[in-house]
């Protein structure tokens, strides 16, 4: 059960993390150095707030804020997940998970990522630094490692993809991969274009574009219908609801709160 509130817990801080437990290790995904796009679905000041139901029971919450900053004397955007157990879940295995990430406006690669965890008695603390010139990181565990031009950290590999990746370009059942850094490894993410479907949201109905992750069977999840991923079909492309189905039960992550978005949400049919 710890291992589980660990997986959710990091999920809907923004869900990919979890897929790391379940994909297959790879040397080199291709990630252009540059987005392909223009089109920028954030800006600092956004706040999305999440809760995680097991059936009626909430069991944790989780919060994903943008602000503006200035990093490396240069104009950032400053990103904080954070997640935790509460009630029961919280008496169990507390969990307070906070992860950041500095990225640039035009680009939205990281700057700097920071990876901060308590889980119980286990305590974990990480810096990397992003060092474009030389396509190297330099973590603060493990010194300095050379890695593949345009790879992404955790977090900023998920708002690269609600700038970059999620759009009405995308065919069903088309594969999107990230090469990312994460616990001082390589770690390729990739997900599946399910298509569109809408959800019924405590904001009323909402179409969504809908992703279910690629996984290396026998993993965290054996199937692709294991966990699903719906983020908005406007400009935003916020995630609204996030859907696991594991041997102890069905698990929500559901978007409860939400304000400073960039455009109107759209996405919403009354």
């Amino acid at each position: 059960m710890k291992r589980v509130y660990i997986i959710l817990m990091l999920s809907i801080i923004v869900w990919l993390p979890a897929l790391a437990e379940g994909q297959e290790k790879a040397d080199t995904i291709y990630i252009p150095p540059y987005p392909v796009s223009g089109h920028h679905a954030f800006k600092g000041g956004e706040h999305l707030a999440f809760t995680l139901n097991y059936g009626i029971v909430t069991g944790g919450k989780a919060f994903l804020s943008v602000a503006d900053t200035v990093i490396n004397d240069q104009k950032a955007l400053h990103i904080v997940g954070r997640g935790e157990t509460v009630g029961l879940a919280d008496v169990l295995y507390k969990i307070r998970d906070r992860y950041e990430s500095y990225i640039t406006e035009d680009t939205n690669l990281p700057i700097r990522a920071v990876r901060s965890i308590r889980e119980g008695r286990y305590r974990y603390y990480n810096e990397v630094d992003y060092l474009r010139d030389s396509s190297q990181v330099v973590s603060q565990k493990s010194g300095v490692h050379d890695v593949q031009e345009g790879i992404l950290d955790i977090i900023s590999a998920f708002y690269f993809a609600r700038s970059h990746k999620f759009n009405d370009e995308l065919e069903m059942d088309e594969v999107i991969e990230f090469m990312t850094y994460f616990s001082d490894e390589n770690f390729p993410l990739r997900i599946r274009y399910r298509g569109t479907e809408t959800v019924k949201t405590k904001f009323g109905k909402v179409m969504c574009y809908k992703f279910s992750p690629v996984t290396e069977v026998g993993r965290a999840f054996k199937t692709e219908e294991d966990m699903h991923v719906w983020i908005t079909k406007d400009r935003n492309r916020i995630p609204v609801r996030v859907k696991f189905n594991l041997a102890v039960g069905s698990f929500t992550c559901e978007l409860d709160e939400f304000k400073g978005l960039k455009y109107p949400f759209d996405s919403i049919q009354f």
